[in-house]
């Protein structure tokens, strides 16, 4: 009997594990939807299948609004740069005043220099030229030298007897200044 025990044994340790078997593919079966992690394939099949519901949707969604958002951006861009051409274009108007009045301001200006100018030369050219000399040498060089110009244009013995006492240096700078040949510079 003693062989008959033992396969007895052997087959109630068998038929405990076939029964353990036995039950976990039946709740395999009878439950496919469990996976080993928990999660139910179902719900991932309809989670995957509402995601991939959405995205149709959301690309749907967009290729249907891109044309609109386009136009807008057009519109909008179109918009800013009808601004920033007023803008633009108002500057060019303030700045094209400002030029203007520049302008005549330097023209009122070189009227009166070339009035005080003329004034002032022929004052020199009716003083003493010994007085006159002292006075022109003076002054600075770019002074003396827009003196100089106004002095070009009275008699030319009047200018010359002025240059004929100043400081011969002085003078000749001066005479080069009026000539063009120094091109205004002062020299050392």
């Amino acid at each position: 009997m003693p062989a008959a025990s033992l396969s007895q044994g052997r087959t109630t340790r068998s038929s405990g594990a076939f029964i353990l078997l036995s039950v976990a593919a039946a709740v395999r079966l009878a439950c496919p939807a469990v996976a080993q992690d928990g999660r139910t394939p179902g719900k991932e099949k309809s989670k995957a299948t509402a995601d991939k519901a959405a995205d149709t949707e959301a690309s749907r969604f967009c290729a249907n609004v891109a044309p609109s958002i386009a136009e807008a951006r057009i519109a909008w861009q179109t918009k800013r740069l009808s601004e920033l051409d007023a803008q633009v274009k108002q500057r060019i108007a303030d700045l094209e005043t400002a030029e203007t009045s520049v302008k005549e301001w330097v023209a009122k200006r070189d009227a009166m220099l070339k009035a005080a100018s003329d004034d002032l030369a022929a004052i020199y050219a009716k003083m003493q030229p010994e007085t006159a000399a002292v006075q022109i040498g003076a002054m600075d060089d770019a002074m003396a030298a827009a003196l100089g110009l106004s002095l070009a244009r009275i008699k030319p013995s009047a200018a010359g007897a002025i240059l004929d006492e100043m400081e011969a240096e002085r003078a000749s700078r001066l005479a080069a200044f009026l000539s063009g040949a120094s091109g205004g510079e002062k020299k050392s």
